[in-house]
């Protein structure tokens, strides 16, 4: 979808939400964008840059925010891309993924007074998309402090699986604010940067701060929810090693009365044949060979 443009202080801003075919035809034939342009800010998969075309007047910006997975049993996250491309004088937002709380940032920015440029348009907007990080961080710290409960009490396989579910929301966060602070780093020798007001830089060194502390939240709590995993794994192997030990120790006990009355079940001359109640001594034999055996792990520590 191309909203309507609006005319905010010094600057045109033209929104854009999933363009489809015929949409990005449209912004190619009406503001001539180039078709590797709209190739970049539509690919999902896109990671955090920058790119500035002096032979077109445009300079492309991406960052990365989170992005809720539909059609779980519980709220997973990855990242996806939102593009900001400033062609000949007009800033363009792509926002290809449908995010609510996106559309919600650049609202709030284009009334804010000090959004005099296209340049505190996209620096305010970024510092509320990488804020956007936060709440669901703070959701992962309370989810894992619940299931690290429920493993304290049982460590079933679907809590561990949630569990593993928290790391990789993390794993996904971590290198997407690593990424955007790759690019907030490089922002200051580039074309952006360089003719960017005082303000501005201001603006840029405050994002590349929230940024910054927003990866570190990250980080911790990648860190926690990694060590729990561990522990937990940890935990569940020894229990099933014990598990087999206990069943191979038990096999090998149940083995033997088999061993004992298959030799004296052969059909050939063996002792005691001739003897009416012979069977007493084989289960004698029998219990006499299985306390031994289990004697033996018992002193060698395998019971």
């Amino acid at each position: 979808m191309i909203k309507p443009i609006k005319h905010l202080k010094g600057f045109d801003w033209v929104e854009t939400t999933a363009l489809t075919k015929d949409e990005q035809q449209k912004l190619m034939a009406d503001y001539g964008i180039t078709d590797d342009i709209i190739s970049y800010v539509t690919d999902k998969d896109e990671t955090s840059n920058y790119v500035y075309d002096p032979a077109n007047n445009q300079q492309l910006m991406i960052v990365l925010v989170p992005y809720q997975l539909k059609n779980t049993k519980s709220p997973r996250y990855i990242t996806r891309p939102v593009g900001f491309l400033i062609h000949q004088g007009v800033l363009f937002t792509f926002n290809e993924s449908r995010l609510n709380f996106v559309t919600k940032a650049f609202a709030t920015v284009a009334v804010d007074p000090d959004t005099n440029s296209t340049a505190t348009f996209i620096l305010g907007s970024m510092f509320d998309l990488i804020d956007s990080y936060i709440p669901i961080v703070k959701y992962v710290t309370k989810q894992r402090n619940q299931l690290d409960k429920l493993l304290n009490r049982s460590p079933k396989n679907a809590n561990l699986m949630a569990l593993s579910y928290l790391g990789q929301t993390l794993t996904f966060f971590n290198s997407a604010v690593e990424s955007n602070n790759d690019l907030f780093t490089r922002i200051p020798r580039t074309y952006f940067g360089v003719n960017a007001t005082s303000y501005e830089n201001d603006l840029l060194e405050d994002v590349s701060i929230e940024s910054d502390q927003v990866q570190h939240m990250i980080q911790n709590e990648e860190q926690v929810v990694n060590r729990i995993t561990d522990t937990f794994d940890s935990i569940i192997n020894n229990n099933l090693n014990d598990t087999m030990k206990f069943l191979t120790i038990w096999s090998l006990t149940m083995a033997v009365p088999t061993i004992v009355t298959g030799f004296f079940g052969m059909n050939v001359k063996l002792p005691f044949e001739t003897v009416n109640d012979a069977w007493i001594f084989v289960v004698i034999l029998s219990i006499f060979l299985i306390g031994w055996l289990l004697l033996f792990f018992k002193v060698h520590h395998q019971l």
